[in-house]
């Protein structure tokens, strides 16, 4: 009785709708066709509107749902073939422009932009009142010309697939990894269903760079249910990634965050009611320090159904209220997948709203002047006719890894990598520095507070924490700034380093363990971001942010004195040196003093060319010679 009823309702509804046929069990058919095609069974809808049609050769909208339905599982030549019979049978023009409006897609989803545009234009001059519609289309057609403008042919991209090793499930997508490429994260689906389980997991690097088998990450963090999408900071110790179902959250999906400490990850923490909404939170992507998240939310008064939004962590560990992005970066159609690079400068997304080469292409914005260029399309070859999303670029900006969703192959999808091509470089790339900290006496390692600052602008440019069971740090440093990097840990001497990478062209990485000296009387460092012009004793303004740290130091352990010493080369009489020395120190003294700092703290000594840490043998050399240090004396 229930499927009579809805049978009647579909025959009254087609009846009222015009159908190009009479035939009832055609129409009988087609209803009950329908009935499974909403529920995503493609192969019993096919084959009862295939029935359908053997009833009338005719039935325009017959073929039309047959077309429908094969698009969805991305058959698109065989959809073209029906949609073109649908058409071929039909002269009433609301229901030609329906084909013209499909095909249009069909053909841009091919890569046949010759063909898309032709069709667009003949659905454009028939359609005049669905305006949402006419939009898209529009878009489609802009899309089509953009390619037809753009495309690259024959350019020798060819991008690999990573190994069985790795690619050993149904599907695997939204790759990320720690900026050492030690280890490569991903989210796996046992299936091809939409209920099939996802976790995450991580392979690792053999001794000889080949990735090893994929694990579960950790069993605090997958479950029974459904982890997805993730993010993990340079170090590879933050992670924030999307959980739907199992966990207590805000919404539909909610973003949690979960933190390494020695080898174990924390039981994750919803990131709370500034990032996660009533609605649908995912695809995470941290900055190198984990200080900055953007994410996708299709949350209400966003520009399109789904937008790219920024949140920061603040130092007490919560994070601010979620920043749409603005108009430079959303569309009012949809923006996902958004990628950070570690240089922090470099924003990638994925977007059909703005011009492409059909569906979803990548797009790259950059950070100037305090805020995001509008997004440029990346461009061909990465871009083609297929939908590209989840990029993730190594530091050096050599390579890309991605998931490739088979267009032909519904539910499908495994992780490549590829070379970018030269013309489609990153402007700022990236190195790092990593070792452990340790206490210089004990040997034992310490969970330090590690700084980056870029001392031209005397700017906090990155903060990360070394774990605090095995000391690891590892920190990003990006070319075009001119750096200060600290180590500082409660009742110890911070250690001072800098790291010029203005014109830096080399990115080896940089391996340093570092030890730091508890602050008893005798310790001593060295100054390494105190700037003078050569035989001068003026302090040059990038001095600035070493003479902060400084003043911060004896505020926060007042009962300190020290001995600000000034040190020279062997270049030059004694006497000029020593002298030149003293009033190193002395200038370094008076900032000190003029910034609150009680003069009795302070002994300024100069020492000329009398103590020098290497030999005078050496450009090199002499530079370290030609220091500032300051020694505890109680």
């Amino acid at each position: 009785m229930l499927f009579l009823f809805f049978l009647c309702s579909a025959l009254a509804a087609a009846g009222q709708t015009g159908l190009s046929t009479t035939n009832k069990k055609a129409i009988e058919l087609y209803a009950e066709a329908d009935n499974y095609r909403v529920r995503g069974q493609y192969r019993e809808a096919l084959e009862l509107l295939n029935q359908a049609i053997a009833k009338d050769r005719n039935f325009v909208e017959a073929y039309f749902r047959q077309g429908i339905i094969l698009k969805a599982v991305h058959d698109y030549t065989q959809s073209n073939k029906v949609f073109l019979i649908g058409l071929s049978l039909t002269q009433d023009p609301k229901k030609q422009k329906g084909f013209f409006y499909e095909l249009g897609e069909n053909y841009l989803l091919e890569g046949n932009y010759a063909k898309a545009q032709e069709v667009l234009d003949r659905y454009l001059e028939s359609e005049i009142l669905n305006k949402p519609k006419m939009d898209q289309a529009l878009l489609w057609k802009r899309n089509a010309q953009f390619a037809l403008r753009n495309q690259k042919v024959n350019s020798g991209f060819q991008p690999r697939r990573l190994p069985d090793t790795v690619n050993r499930f149904a599907m695997q997508y939204f790759p990320v990894m720690t900026a050492d490429e030690q280890e490569l994260i991903f989210t796996r689906r046992v299936g091809g269903g939409q209920n099939d389980d996802e976790d995450l997991v991580v392979c690792r690097k053999d001794s000889l760079g080949r990735w090893l088998p994929p694990v579960s990450i950790s069993p605090n963090i997958n479950s029974p249910m459904n982890e997805g999408t993730c993010t993990i900071s340079a170090d590879g110790r933050h992670l924030i990634f999307t959980s739907c179902l199992g966990r207590r959250g805000y919404g539909s999906c909610d973003l949690f965050e979960s933190r390494k400490v020695g080898e174990e990850w924390s039981r994750p923490v919803n990131l709370g009611p500034e990032v996660n909404s009533a609605a649908w939170e995912s695809q995470p992507s941290l900055s190198s320090d984990g200080r900055t998240l953007y994410f996708v939310s299709d949350r209400r008064g966003g520009l399109g159904n789904k937008d790219i939004y920024v949140s920061y962590k603040m130092e007490n560990g919560r994070w601010t209220k979620a920043e749409n992005l603005g108009p430079n970066i959303n569309t009012p159609y949809d923006e996902i997948s958004p990628f950070i690079h570690v240089n922090g400068r470099t924003l990638f997304i994925a977007s059909n709203g703005k011009p492409g080469f059909g569906g979803y292409d990548i797009y790259r914005s950059e950070y100037e002047n305090g805020a995001w260029t509008a997004a440029e399309n990346f461009g061909s070859p990465v871009n083609n006719h297929e939908d590209q999303f989840s990029l993730f670029i190594t530091r050096d900006g050599q390579r890309g890894f991605y998931s490739h969703e088979d267009n032909l192959k519904a539910n499908s999808s495994m992780l490549y990598e590829m070379q970018v091509p030269p013309d489609m470089q990153l402007k700022y790339k990236s190195n790092y520095v990593k070792g452990i900290v340790r206490d210089a006496q004990t040997k034992m390692p310490l969970g330090a507070r590690v700084e980056l600052f870029n001392i031209n602008k005397n700017e906090l440019t990155s903060v990360v924490q070394a774990d605090s069971i095995n000391g690891d740090y590892l920190i990003v440093l990006t070319q075009g700034a001119d750096y200060a990097l600290y180590v500082s840990h409660p009742g110890y001497l911070f250690k001072s380093l800098n790291f010029n990478y203005e014109v830096q062209d080399q990115l080896t990485p940089v391996a340093l363990d570092v030890w730091l000296d508890p602050a008893k009387a005798g310790a001593s460092a060295v100054l390494n971001n105190i700037f003078f012009d050569l035989n001068k004793y003026d302090l040059k303004e990038k001095s600035v942010t070493e003479l902060e740290k400084v003043v911060r130091f004896l505020t926060e352990n007042p009962t300190l004195r020290i001995e600000i010493a000034g040190h020279t080369d062997n270049v030059g009489t004694a006497a000029y040196n020593l002298q030149l020395s003293q009033k190193r120190a002395q200038a370094v003294s008076a900032y000190l003093v003029a910034h609150g700092i009680e003069p009795s703290r302070l002994t300024q000594k100069g020492y000329g060319a009398e103590k020098p840490l290497v030999p005078n043998d050496s450009e090199e050399n002499r530079q370290i010679n030609r220091r500032i240090e300051f020694r505890l004396l109680r």
